[in-house]
């Protein structure tokens, strides 16, 4: 059910200035996708829904499974896992690609599997991680699988626990790698924080000497972009060079996805032209404080007719710099909703809409408990339904 703007919705928008077109930008990029966490709203799109191999950036999954074990208590970072001798065999030396440099034999915590993972790209952390967890990994492939369909990535699928190329099973789009990545830093931000954001780990010695082994953090954004604090980069023949990062900065967070590139350098040139690009051509609008009521939804079968829309949080629209023209906002939700209702309860949307920009669409809430109403009541209900 979609209502028309009203007065209240005018209102809300009568101080957004009006002046500037959507900003532009350049790049060689054949993939990129930039979004705003903050308002929801899309920046930039360029073929974000092509499916394509994500290389390490599907290890973003195998951490956001782990992530959500260990918040159910399912998995303990104390936890320690073995380094098989089949595994370390297939994932060491230079053919193996990026590694933590594990040794046959060890007991490696989770803690350190997961920085091995996070920092250090480790395709043979990715695998202990698994094999530890599920026992083989094709039976945690099937837990990645699992997640994806939970957070409605639609476009993706998970051959392996490490993106290694396995000739098409493992694809992903821009789209849904922004989608993971903005659940993991939303439903895990304890995690995201501890391990995200690490500049290097050191782990494994070197032959001969035996020196301890200190990698660098591949995140192009870390150190040049202010906030910036995650995520994955990945490479390889098939996929180039990819990354999918995030940068926060005055309370404003973005989340981006660059693929396809063609070298390590252009990959940092252009993540940390993409996201400067977010923060300076873009600027976030407040235009409902939390709590505000916004308007009323019809109610079914409840002990009251409507309940109050408000905002659960303080509500941003992101525009050009400067301000975009013709904004108009609209309430939608599938209504009448049915009762009960909990205060608090997502039940529609604050659409706001400008010309040459994507809608960008803003949770309400149920301002207050609606019960379901009771026997005369629900017959009443019928009768009015049946007669119309």
């Amino acid at each position: 059910m979609k209502l028309p703007a009203t007065a209240s919705l005018i209102a809300i928008l009568a101080s957004v200035p009006s002046a500037a077109a959507a900003p532009q930008f350049q790049t060689p990029a054949p993939v990129a996708f930039l979004q705003d966490m903050s308002s929801g709203a899309i920046l930039f799109a360029r073929d974000a829904d092509r499916r394509m191999p994500p290389a390490s950036m599907a290890k973003m999954m195998t951490v956001y499974v782990a992530f959500d074990m260990i918040k159910k208590g399912e998995l303990k970072l104390s936890q320690q896992f073995p380094v098989r001798p089949e595994t370390w065999q297939k994932w060491h030396g230079p053919a193996a690609g990026s590694t933590m440099f594990l040794s046959t034999g060890e007991n490696v915590s989770v803690d350190n599997l997961l920085k091995g993972i996070v920092t250090l790209s480790g395709n043979d952390a990715c695998v202990v991680l698994a094999e530890g967890i599920s026992g083989t990994e094709e039976g945690f492939v099937s837990r990645m699988n699992q997640a994806a369909k939970e957070l409605g990535l639609t476009n993706s699928n998970f051959g392996n626990s490490n993106g290694w190329p396995d000739n098409g099973v493992t694809y992903v789009t821009a789209r849904d790698l922004a989608k993971l990545a903005a659940a993991t830093i939303q439903n895990h931000p304890t995690l995201y924080k501890k391990y995200y954001s690490l500049p290097s780990f050191t782990w494994g010695k070197t032959l001969g000497a035996g020196a301890d082994i200190t990698q660098a953090n591949r995140d192009p954004l870390l150190g040049r972009v202010a906030g910036a604090d995650g995520l994955k980069t990945g490479h390889t023949e098939e996929a180039g060079y990819g990354f999918t990062g995030s940068a926060e900065q005055n309370g404003r967070r973005l989340v981006m996805v660059m693929a396809g590139l063609t070298s390590f350098n252009q990959r940092i040139s252009e993540s940390v032209g993409f996201m400067n690009w977010g923060f300076r051509a873009w600027q976030a609008k407040p235009i409902v404080a939390k709590g505000k009521h916004v308007e009323f939804a019809d109610v079914q079968m409840g002990s009251s007719s409507t309940v109050g829309l408000v905002a659960p949080k303080a509500l941003t629209v992101t525009l050009p710099a400067g301000a975009v023209p013709e904004m108009s906002a609209k309430v939608v939700y599938d209504g009448p909703v049915k009762a009960p209702i909990k205060a608090g309860d997502h039940i529609a949307d604050l659409v706001v809409s400008s010309p040459d920009m994507p809608e960008q669409r803003l949770p309400l809430v149920a301002e207050s408990d609606v019960a379901e109403a009771g026997f005369f009541g629900r017959a009443w209900a019928g009768l009015t339904s049946l007669f119309g």
